[in-house]
């Protein structure tokens, strides 16, 4: 190490999040929505807070470590049809670590043959299952850096020398963000538990790897550059985080939930402009059977179909489901649920 290194403390140079902002558009979202999308981008919001917090107390734990090292978090990386979104990685002078982070509810056991077993406790009764072991998905990260960094050498020589040691300066762990796991590796092979520990383990695990290399020490410039050639790496990339919510949005104009199998006939809403239509039976029976069901499933009326709707469908007055489908608001879901009901009414006119 150089005699006039400075560094002292750890350095980020990438701390932002696709999560995060992926958070503040679903927040932003969540009141343009119908009871049922709420439902589910409230589930969705929850998940993501909770990936995220347990990607903070990585941070937490590494910005108080008082080692020299940078860091990158939240990096996506693109190599033909391959792609890779690591949590962490971070430099120190001698090891590039590859940091998966698992913020899990449960807890933790890995058996003999490198299973990962969740046990979580649900009203007193306990729930076994197998998860996606996260040693292999980081493995994963690891071989897509060695070949993208490999693909980047010059000659065939050099390609060799970095194969070689691409391991002995880069290393994959596992952290359990969730400070309330209890982690049972105890029958778990040597290598597989030293791959796998705890967030408030992580600092003490760097440095012991530091210690046990012997790889030689860069210097400010050098641990610099080094990190600085994985963030160009690294690509921004813009995904469309609410487009799987567009069933449920609500209308702009009378808050209504737009079905993305339904067009709305303006036409045939606009034809029907008899003052009388409300005041009709088959309105007044039509409005009946919204509001019973709607009540039946707790959900607003206007979920089933909205008074425009409604116009369209007496206009059309459908004899089967393939004709109430083109009826506005009805959609194949919609149809096979209230079909049947809705055709016995119509059928009495």
């Amino acid at each position: 190490m150089g005699l006039f290194n400075r560094m002292k403390e750890p350095v980020f140079l990438k701390e932002s999040s696709n999560a995060q902002i992926q958070l503040e558009k679903l927040q932003k979202l969540e009141p343009l929505l119908n009871p049922e999308g709420q439902a589910k981008i409230k589930q969705d919001i929850k998940y993501l807070e909770y990936g995220i917090s347990g990607e903070n107390n990585i941070a937490f734990e590494l910005k108080n470590s008082h080692m020299p090292m940078y860091v990158l978090h939240d990096i996506y990386l693109e190599c033909g049809d391959l792609s890779a979104q690591i949590d962490y990685l971070v430099f120190t002078r001698k090891i590039c670590f590859i940091i998966e982070c698992k913020n899990l509810y449960g807890n933790i056991e890995i058996n003999n043959a490198g299973d990962f077993i969740r046990t979580m406790e649900f009203d007193g009764k306990r729930k076994k299952e197998g998860i996606y072991s996260p040693i292999t998905q980081n493995q994963r990260h690891l071989e897509l850096i060695k070949k993208i960094k490999t693909d980047k050498k010059n000659n065939i020589l050099a390609k060799l020398m970095f194969e070689r040691c691409f391991e002995d300066f880069n290393k994959s762990v596992v952290v359990l963000a969730n400070p309330k796991t209890v982690l049972n590796a105890k029958y778990a092979k040597k290598e597989v538990k030293d791959r796998v520990i705890r967030a408030d383990q992580l600092i003490s695990y760097i440095k012991e790897g530091y210690k046990q290399s012997n790889a030689v020490e860069e210097s400010d410039e050098g641990l610099l550059t080094w990190a600085n050639s994985y963030l160009e790496l690294h690509k921004e990339i813009e995904k469309d985080y609410t487009s799987k919510y567009d069933t449920y949005r609500m209308g702009d104009s009378a808050a209504q939930p737009i079905e993305a199998e339904a067009v709305e006939n303006k036409t045939a809403a606009a034809a029907i402009t008899d003052t009388g239509l409300k005041d009709s039976e088959i309105f007044q029976e039509l409005k009946a059977y919204r509001l019973a069901k709607s009540r039946e499933e707790k959900i607003k009326p206007y979920y089933i179909c909205n008074d425009n709707q409604l116009r369209d469908l007496i206009s059309k007055m459908p004899r089967t489901k393939e004709e109430l489908a083109s009826v506005a608001g009805f959609g194949e879901a919609k149809v096979n649920k209230y079909g049947e009901d809705i055709l016995k009414i119509v059928g009495k006119y």
